[in-house]
């Protein structure tokens, strides 16, 4: 009974250290550029509309190649739901 125990809490452990390592590798990635992206064209949140800046540091994540720059981090979730209208709006901006 004792091995089995010492066995889940070592399967726990791993899985622990293996989650924390992807959750840090997907915060850089999403808040530093690409050095192979698109650049931003705006000086707005594609978002909310907002002075990138106004809110502290823009949170900047790649999508498909493209830089895009948020005011705040709560605005990704709101483009991951249509991406392809806030793309198009960047594509104007670079008009």
């Amino acid at each position: 009974m004792k091995s089995i125990i010492v066995v889940i809490l070592s399967a726990l452990s791993f899985l622990l250290v293996a989650c924390n390592q992807s959750t840090e590798a997907k915060t850089e990635a999403q808040t530093k550029p690409s050095e192979v992206s698109a650049e931003y064209p705006l000086d707005v949140c594609v978002v909310s509309g907002k002075k990138l800046g106004s809110m502290g540091d823009p949170y900047v994540v790649t999508y498909e190649g493209q830089e895009v720059r948020f005011c705040c981090s709560h605005c990704e979730p709101k483009f991951q739901k249509d991406p392809a209208s806030y793309l198009a709006k960047l594509k104007k901006g670079k008009e």
